[in-house]
């Protein structure tokens, strides 16, 4: 199970850069009216294998925060995307994917690839 913190505000992002250098962290962009995001979401809980102590997950409600969203494009320098999954380490987005090439298999490979 995803024990989701909540992303609902910019200064968050300060935070999520600066704790990424002790610990990734994974942001899910979810558009909560759109189908493949919901479908997307549920797959990733489903399948999700991570423990608490490798990673940190952030949820973001694209619907009521797309301000937010445009910053997270912006400063991690991806196309905006929903969904989509981004992976933080060092300060800098190492991994990015959208709709149902989000996988915890690509996620946990990406982990295993960098060590």
């Amino acid at each position: 199970m995803i024990n989701w913190n909540k992303l609902e505000n910019p200064q968050q992002l300060n935070e999520i850069v600066e704790s990424s250098k002790d610990k990734p962290v994974l942001i899910f962009k979810h558009s909560t009216t759109c189908p493949i995001s919901s479908m997307a979401k549920m797959r990733l809980e489903g399948d999700w294998d991570f423990s608490e102590d490798e990673v940190d997950a952030f949820y973001l409600d694209l619907l009521r925060f797309r301000p937010i969203s445009n910053l997270i494009a912006e400063d991690f320098k991806v196309h905006h995307e929903s969904p989509q999954v981004l992976l933080i380490r060092g300060g800098e987005c190492t991994y990015d994917a959208s709709h149902l090439d989000i996988t915890v298999a690509e996620l946990r490979e990406c982990f295993e690839d960098s060590f």
